[in-house]
């Protein structure tokens, strides 16, 4: 699923000729496309979809979606690591948490 997620302008620059935006969507952080809203400024919050910053969103808003998403578990499917969620989906768990596992041991032959 691709959601429109609100997201927190943290800092504006440009990149290749492109207005661009570091945003923090609930403590993950991407990089956005302001060319659709070229008047956003750093601190405000914008819906986000596909990478492009699409509309202007108030604080409160951003936030009671943020929570929302959050509870729902929407984040996590949009922004988690998608080799951990189909390692999940096939019933396996995620090789690359917890403890190592062990080396495998050499058969030694007298």
């Amino acid at each position: 699923m691709c959601l429109a997620v609100p997201g927190r302008v943290l800092d504006i620059g440009e990149k290749d000729g492109t207005r661009m935006a570091t945003v923090d969507f609930g403590g993950v952080q991407k990089e956005v496309c302001l060319e659709y809203l070229p008047d956003l400024q750093v601190g405000e919050y914008a819906i986000v979809h596909v990478g492009f910053a699409l509309q202007r969103l108030d604080e409160e808003s951003a936030r009671q979606t943020l929570e929302l998403f959050a509870e729902l578990g929407m984040l996590q499917e949009e922004f988690g690591d998608p080799w951990e969620q189909a390692a999940e989906a096939g019933g396996e768990p995620w090789p690359f948490t917890g403890e190592p596992a062990a080396a495998p041991q050499e058969e030694v032959t007298p």
